[in-house]
């Protein structure tokens, strides 16, 4: 099941909007949450965008000059599996270990 997850600049306090001055990440990479993805720089200092999930990432929608304000979209990942869905292999190689014997 695709669950495509838009990440988003989240706010950036007193600036409407700051410039892309890095992209850390490529698409195919697979990120954790809280890992930086871009880094925006302001008149008065420059901050790292985290990522608020981890995943593949399937596209960028920023690049190097762009501006962003809060809201903007950074990119969009592949959410990684929920954890009934990542149990579900360690399940299903259980029965092999039981028939080993």
């Amino acid at each position: 099941m695709s669950n495509t997850v838009q990440i988003k600049v989240p706010d950036i306090g007193d600036f409407k909007e700051v410039e892309v001055i890095e992209v850390l990440v490529a698409v195919g990479d697979t990120i954790k949450p809280e890992q930086s993805l871009i880094t925006v720089e302001s008149d008065k200092a420059s901050m790292e965008i985290p990522a608020s999930q981890g995943g593949v990432v399937k596209s960028i929608n920023v690049k190097v000059g762009d501006k962003v304000a809060e809201g903007t979209v950074v990119l969009e990942v592949e959410a990684a599996a929920s954890g009934a869905a990542a149990a579900a292999p360690a399940a299903k190689e259980a029965p092999k270990a039981a028939e080993a014997p």
